[in-house]
């Protein structure tokens, strides 16, 4: 079956994602169904609006049409007539505003789908409630079955603002194992049952590029830091196909919905590769998908390379490597010691030893690099490998001289080690909402000074970098009006801030735009395709009920996504 608005349609609607009234409020001229002999082909008119093209030699326009899933004319509302003619499906979008579709740079879509379906714990505001609501999930699960979901963070809370351990819920879960991961993905809460199934006690060493937090005795409290994580993921229930493929297609509705033509996904295993393959088959694409496989699996990577399909709907490309935790945890590694604590992180998900020779490979096969770094001394390590790998390949081997590797969060680049980026051709892949949510807790963490080069947006811009601009959900929401309000605002969603968090390092609209659309198409090798609204390129398109370039800040908020197009199609209609 090809791909088509209306099984899309029909599951938004069964999904609860969409007005499912046949009728809609964009309407179409009553000549479209004339015949003129002078008509100039399409099969998609937009007209009547504010179009931003994400093309700086020509930044707006009124009217776009496409054929066949590619832009053929770009400009005003009487040139456009010349298209509005014939069989095309022509749009009057009388105070909707048009944008180039945008890319969230950095995602997991299984993720996404998953947390539908499972325990969430976002925007809870009190430990209380957090662990109120975990209580009142578990009622529901029998004994012997995982307690699981996600997203809890503690930085958020208004009563008790520290790590969640066994204590908080072992009281209801002694004949059920829990495991749920922190909203950043990269340390977990478990219960005691959970070690026990697990083996873990005070005698187990802190596996290399992780970490059991423990009582003054080496008691295990039931928080775990990255690779400590990987022993309860190998003795969770198997999860079958057809579990997963339904996450990855309500993953796929859930962003269409928001405005997304694209995800960039940061670790997808080949087994949901496989299954992406079959929805591509099944004509159920949503939107675009950019995938990297995991470092795990970069054996198999390297033999099969890239794989992609004729209509440039699904592309894998790269090996994402992880290397630090994250800064809430206190994991990300910095090179000097944390403010609120008496150590620097830690490294080493991937050592030194295990990645430079599938950077070697990389160079020789031209596959991209995806690296999660996040602290300072991650930042500069990783800089230090790349620049090290391109002095041990010599250069008549690589496959190409643009490669395009990128370091994904990099939230905090001292002034030296962002000039490498421009002198290693390194792009930073960031997420603006992790700057807001970070003001909770970040300074505490850097103090003063560091602060001064956290999530440098402005900063990178000005050395000429491209900072592709993504969410990280399931980590964060996922909602590009967020992303994009965090770039231009750099404040909390209610507004607020704290001093010496930098508003000079915020961008303007314009670059924020970039940031989600041209940008990410770059980083993805596929400027040439997509990005921007230009003659050639495919038609994807975001339509919202507003103009987020010119109304004030606040409201980008409180605008809608009003319809997705991704090649010329529908995807998502509100």
């Amino acid at each position: 079956m090809s791909r088509s608005t209306y099984p899309v349609f029909t599951l938004f609607c069964a999904l609860g994602l969409a007005a499912c009234s046949p009728e809609s409020s964009i309407t179409a001229p009553s000549n479209t169904a004339a015949v003129d002999t002078e008509c100039e082909r399409a099969d998609l008119v937009l007209y009547n609006t504010t179009i931003y093209t994400s093309n700086t030699d020509q930044w707006t326009a009124e009217a776009v049409a496409s054929k066949d899933g590619q832009i053929v004319f770009v400009g005003s509302n009487s040139e456009a007539e010349e298209y509005i003619c014939g069989s095309a499906q022509a749009l009057d979008l009388e105070g909707r505003t048009v944008y180039a579709g945008f890319t969230d740079s950095h995602q997991h879509l299984e993720g996404v789908g998953r947390r539908t379906k499972t325990l969430s714990l976002f925007g809870i505001p009190t430990l209380q409630e957090t662990v109120q609501t975990i209580e009142d999930w578990t009622a529901n699960i029998p004994d012997g079955d995982w307690v699981q979901g996600r997203g809890w963070i503690e930085r958020e809370w208004a009563d008790e603002q520290r790590f969640l351990n066994k204590y908080d819920v072992d009281r209801f879960t002694a004949d059920k194992p829990l495991f749920m991961p922190r909203a950043d993905g990269v340390s977990a809460l478990v219960n005691t049952k959970a070690m026990e199934l697990a083996g873990v006690t005070r005698e187990t060493p802190d596996p290399e590029g992780g970490r059991f937090e423990r009582e003054l005795d080496g008691t295990p409290t039931g928080y775990v830091l990255a690779n400590a994580m990987n022993v309860f993921r190998e003795i969770l229930p198997p999860e079958t196909d057809a579990y997963l493929k339904d996450n990855l297609l309500r993953g796929l509705r859930a962003n269409a919905s928001l405005g997304w033509t694209q995800t960039q996904d940061a670790g997808m295993s080949y087994r949901l590769v496989g299954l992406m393959k079959e929805i591509h088959e099944e004509g159920n694409m949503a939107h675009r998908v950019y995938a990297a496989i995991p470092v795990k699996e970069a054996a198999t990577m390297l033999q099969r390379g890239r794989e992609t399909t004729a209509d440039d709907m699904f592309d894998v490309r790269g090996i994402k490597v992880f290397i630090d935790g994250t800064l809430g945890s206190r994991g990300a590694a910095l090179i000097d010691n944390y403010s609120d604590a008496d150590h620097n992180g830690f490294m080493n998900r991937t050592t030194k030893e295990e990645l430079m020779p599938i950077l070697y490979a990389s160079l020789r096969q031209g596959i991209q690099i995806e690296t999660h770094v996040i602290g300072d001394r991650a930042v500069r390590s990783l800089l230090d490998w790349y620049d090290e790998a391109y002095n041990y390949v010599p250069r008549s081997e690589w496959a190409s001289e643009d490669l395009r590797w990128r370091m994904e969060h990099a939230q905090i680049i001292p002034p030296s080690d962002q000039q490498r980026f421009v002198e290693l051709g390194v792009l930073p892949s960031m997420q603006p909402s992790h700057a807001i949510g970070d003001l909770n807790f970040a300074p505490d963490r850097l103090g003063r000074d560091r602060l001064s080069y956290a999530y440098p947006w402005q900063q990178l811009v000005d050395r000429g970098l491209m900072i592709l601009a993504g969410s990280d959900a399931p980590v964060e929401e996922g909602d590009p009006r967020i992303e994009f309000y965090a770039a231009v605002a750099r404040s909390r969603l209610n507004g607020t801030s704290e001093a010496g968090w930098h508003p000079e390092l915020a961008v303007s609209r314009e670059t924020a735009l970039l940031m989600l659309t041209l940008w990410p198409a770059h980083g993805a090798f596929q400027e040439d395709l997509r990005g921007s609204i230009e003659v050639g390129k495919y038609a994807d398109f975001t339509i919202f009920d507003n103009d987020i370039m010119t109304i004030p800040v606040a409201d980008i908020l409180t605008s809608e996504n009003v319809m997705t197009i991704v090649g010329g199609e529908i995807t998502f209609q509100r």
